[in-house]
């Protein structure tokens, strides 16, 4: 998982290492800093060797699991805006076994009728695996899938409409795909900032094993 991390950071890093500056980085959009923590050890990276110097002396003596706490930056960093932080969850083994009846198809229409922030969030539409989806009066309603990342890693995406949430889909078409990207011999990642989507990993056998947070500075 951490090499899977240092890997997006665009430039040589690993886990406990110094702020580096790495401006092409995926820990976070262009433009801001990045904080990654796996387990006990983080990296971060910045967009500009002025906004590395502030993050060094913002992060000094602050414990690791602070890293990414809106709060305890805020307190340090002149940040002018946050995107996080989302817990990082991965799973090695169903906690029960698929559930049956889960069919593919297509998505777009499921993404196209929820807000941008509901679509965002879940980046359903950036798979590359097959979606497990469950239908409702002949329209999707509830969808999963995967993005292969490197390393062997299977970023889940998960979505339902909003009429139909309550009703444990999420947590049927999330095992499906949870499934197939263990059959495929992947290592299942759940990426998620809402408590609910947290609820539905958790129960699914995902164990939360770090956290990603973005901020932007005023340099």
């Amino acid at each position: 998982m951490r090499e899977v991390w240092a890997g997006l950071a665009g430039v040589p890093v690993s886990f406990g290492d110094p702020v580096v500056v790495s401006p092409q980085s995926l820990l976070c959009p262009p433009g801001w800093a990045g904080v990654v923590v796996i387990g006990d050890a983080a990296i971060v990276t910045a967009p500009s060797a002025r906004a590395a110097e502030l993050m060094r002396g913002g992060l000094a003596g602050l414990p690791v699991e602070d890293w990414t706490s809106p709060e305890a930056l805020r307190s340090r960093l002149p940040i002018e805006a946050v995107l996080g932080p989302a817990t990082l969850a991965y799973c090695s083994r169903l906690s029960s076994p698929p559930p049956v009846g889960i069919v593919r198809g297509d998505v777009a229409d499921l993404v196209a009728s929820v807000s941008e922030d509901d679509a965002g969030e879940a980046g359903l539409d950036e798979i590359t695996s097959a979606a497990s989806v469950i239908r409702s009066g002949g329209r999707v309603v509830a969808a999963a899938g995967y993005r292969r990342w490197p390393g062997d890693v299977a970023h889940l995406s998960v979505l339902t409409a909003p009429s139909h949430r309550g009703r444990g889909l999420a947590k049927q078409v999330a095992a499906a795909a949870t499934a197939d990207a263990l059959e495929a011999g992947l290592l299942p990642q759940w990426r998620a900032r809402p408590e609910p989507s947290r609820r539905v990993a958790r129960a699914l056998g995902f164990t939360e094993m770090g956290a990603q947070l973005s901020v932007t500075l005023a340099t």
